[in-house]
């Protein structure tokens, strides 16, 4: 194994953090942003919301293939060369001149970011013990939150500072300053058993969707952002209206929650340690119900709360379900992982989808009956799929 000394293992967690964190400050980058965009291009909601789209298409299209080309290339390799790549992009969008370079712009930053987060978590199951990959998934997933939350939040404030274009400069700045950070910290790969070649890798990729262990867990990512998207979209229509009446900020300032769910997440492992993967997971779903059934309560106290637990318990299963993948697939985990992405955005578009359609016919009560029923569809295929393993070796 690589050395396990505690200076080691700060630096590898940083460099994971940042990694996590890279990619999905970019990724949100836009999205405090969009009123502004659609002022500036004098363009619709809708049609502003493709800056969105884009991104997260090219992350659904393209997750299974930077596996694929991560399991034959090596992994360091991959992702340090994928966040300096990320650079270009991010700086293109600060110039675009109008929607459609901005658009097209988008897309390619989104074809950047699967081979940097999915890959890290690829690189996780193959360099850590056993015991040990809960925890510093859980490590990876409080920086993407933690990355989350800024590209919705700080890049709000910086551009009310600096404007967007100069925005996106300091973010593509940060980005290279973290691609010279994990480029030094992330020692390269000593258990990657590389593959024959990229159609082999491919071949592995499905062989995956015959592992039911995998595809259950290919499904708890679904459902996980289906929640987490129809959450906290959702529920700001609840809080933008009377008699809580919210601005733009004060909504921005919701997914301050997100860092409750960073601070909570590197626990994971100790908490599957004790409980097993299993019962702890269930023990998740349930608490995570509570937590939306509670933001039907009209006090800004219990929603507010309720949207914490949200994001604890969202941020909780994926820190638990991408350990997972890392452990169950022995073979091909970069392919593996890539295939999770896929169906974690395309539950995410899902989750953008089908609750607008149950707000039109019954507002927030039946958006959070469909969350309530996707958690509970969660918990059900963790149960009856999922191995039973004892608490000492779940982790």
């Amino acid at each position: 194994m690589i050395a396990t000394a505690p200076s080691g293992k700060l630096t590898r967690g940083l460099a994971v953090g940042l990694a996590g964190y890279c990619t999905f400050i970019n990724l949100y980058s836009p999205q405090a942003l969009l009123p502004s965009l659609a002022a500036e291009f004098s363009v619709s909601a809708a049609a502003i919301s493709a800056t969105m789209t884009a991104g997260t298409l090219a992350v659904a299209m393209t997750a299974p293939f930077s596996g694929a080309a991560a399991d034959v290339l090596g992994r360091k390799r991959v992702i340090t060369a994928a966040m300096l790549a990320l650079v270009i992009p991010t700086l293109m969008i600060a110039m675009a001149p109008d929607l459609p370079s901005l658009v097209a712009w988008r897309f390619i930053q989104g074809l950047t970011l699967p081979p940097i987060f999915a890959v890290i978590i690829a690189y996780i199951g193959d360099e850590w013990p056993a015991a040990e990959v809960a925890g510093m998934a859980g490590v990876y997933t409080s920086g993407a939150s933690l990355g989350g939350f800024s590209g919705r939040f700080v890049t709000g404030v910086l551009s009310d500072m600096i404007g967007w274009r100069s925005a996106h400069v300091v973010l593509a700045l940060i980005t290279l300053a973290a691609a010279g950070a994990v480029a030094a910290l992330l020692p390269r790969e000593r258990h990657f058993v590389r593959s024959a070649s990229f159609l082999a890798s491919l071949k592995q990729m499905l062989q995956h969707l015959r592992n039911s262990q995998l595809v259950a867990t290919y499904a708890v990512g679904f459902g996980t952002l289906f929640n987490f998207i129809a959450t906290f979209t959702y529920i700001n229509f609840v809080l933008a209206a009377p008699p809580f009446s919210f601005s733009a900020t004060l909504l921005g300032a919701v997914f301050l929650v997100y860092l409750l769910g960073s601070a909570i997440t590197p626990m994971t492992g100790r908490f599957i340690h004790r409980l097993g993967r299993r019962s702890f997971m269930i023990g998740n779903c349930v608490v995570w119900m509570g937590g939306i059934l509670l933001t039907l309560i009209p006090s800004l106290v219990a929603i507010i709360a309720g949207l914490a637990i949200c994001a604890v318990c969202g941020l909780t299963a994926q820190a638990v379900s991408t350990g997972y993948v890392t452990l169950t697939a022995t073979e091909g985990r970069s392919s593996a992982v890539g295939l999770y992405v896929t169906f974690f955005y395309i539950g995410g578009s899902f989750g953008a989808f089908l609750p607008g359609l149950a707000w039109e016919a019954a507002g927030w009560p039946a958006c959070v009956a469909l969350i309530c029923a996707m958690t509970a569809l969660i918990a059900a295929v963790v149960a009856t799929i999922w191995n039973r393993a004892p608490a000492s070796a779940a982790a």
